[in-house]
């Protein structure tokens, strides 16, 4: 293991200034990229041509390679693998592209794909949260066992969409036909508030740290939680959860040993179904908060999310770890490097991604 103290303050590593942090043009690129940057490292986006003159812009920003879409990134991926480019994935290569291709890619890759499944499927991330002694909402494998309100969550929803809100079995009953002959999952339906909880787990020390934590902006669902309920019956609108923005915010301190809790019994049963690495780098964990303090755990993120983008500056709880600016995209840099300097790059990429 490499010491703490080089951790937080890890010279620039001479041989980095042969290395390319890339990643796709989308999401919290600029974050990762700028980390990337300020650790001494060159860096590239591949991006859109929509997007393509946006990251051009920045002068942390080396190279730009220019795809008319992201479906086209396999056809990069022939010229990466010539270079010394080690690829950062984040929220975007989840969603344009499958987890097969995903999978297949072989330039090296900071984490280990062997999560992508678990993280994929609800019914494995719901075993490994439990596994892990985490609170998570309680399911109904039919509808006459609703007995409180519940979300419908329609399979492969993506975009904050595909959600239907129902109050019991009756009222399961007479709006089914809206699901016509979707595969659905009834969840038991959690009030509270939504926190959404950064973390960094470094093989190379074996520490977790918290790095920041948000909460997400909504629409429509925010702009009807203002409208009192009488004056919403009757409407004809659908609540939708598609994220336009984040904001900041600290737990209570009292609270943050738990939630500390929770990311190292993720990190540990990991280990377990994703031997030996597991989940290590920027992971984050969805929950809302009851009244009675009690966390219940919704899904997890097994890669950096874009509620990281609020500290590209660095958070309250980074700060006391380092001492100096230090987002999420920096710290996937910094045990990078780290890594170099220590000759164990294996531990922190992919299998099917190491190089000699």
């Amino acid at each position: 293991m490499i010491a703490p103290e080089l951790l937080r303050t890890a010279p620039m590593a001479k041989e980095s200034d042969f290395y390319t942090i890339a990643t796709l043009g989308s999401h919290s690129a600029l974050q990762i990229l700028k980390g990337a940057h300020d650790e001494g490292f060159k860096t590239l986006a591949i991006a859109n041509r929509k997007t393509e003159r946006l990251y051009r812009s920045f002068a942390f920003v080396d190279e730009v390679i220019g795809i008319e879409s992201y479906d086209d990134f396999p056809s990069v991926v022939p010229q990466l693998e010539q270079r010394k480019v080690i690829m950062v994935p984040h929220g975007s290569f989840v969603a344009y592209l499958s987890l097969d291709e995903h999978k297949r890619m072989s330039i090296p890759y900071f984490g280990n794909k062997a999560v992508l499944d678990w993280e994929a499927s609800r019914e494995l991330q719901r075993q490994w949260l439990t596994r892990a002694g985490l609170l998570v909402p309680r399911q109904f494998k039919t509808a006459a066992e609703i007995d409180r309100p519940v979300i419908v969550k329609l399979y492969g929803a993506q975009g904050g969409k595909g959600y239907m809100f129902v109050r019991d079995a009756a009222d399961f009953e007479r709006r089914a036909s809206e699901l016509g002959r979707e595969n659905y999952i009834l969840q038991e339906y959690i009030i509270g508030v939504p926190l959404y909880i950064h973390y960094f787990y470094s093989p190379l020390s074996g520490k977790l740290e918290i790095m920041s934590m948000d909460r997400r902006y909504e629409t429509n669902v925010d702009s009807l939680g203002r409208i009192p309920a009488a004056a919403q019956e009757g409407m004809d609108v659908s609540p939708s959860y598609v994220v336009v923005g984040n904001s900041p915010l600290s737990l209570r301190e009292s609270m943050l040993a738990e939630a500390y809790r929770m990311g190292e019994d993720v990190v540990r049963v990991s280990q377990e179904i994703c031997p030996p690495k597991g989940l290590f780098g920027a992971f984050c964990i969805e929950t809302i908060i009851t009244p009675d303090a009690q966390f219940y755990i919704m899904e997890i993120s097994a890669r950096i999310v874009a509620g990281t983008n609020l500290f590209i500056d660095g958070s309250p709880y980074s700060y006391l770890n380092y001492s100096e600016p230090m987002s999420t995209g920096r710290r996937i840099a910094r045990e990078i490097k780290n890594a170099l300097l220590s000759n164990s790059l294996d531990a922190v990429l992919d299998d099917s991604g190491v190089r000699n």
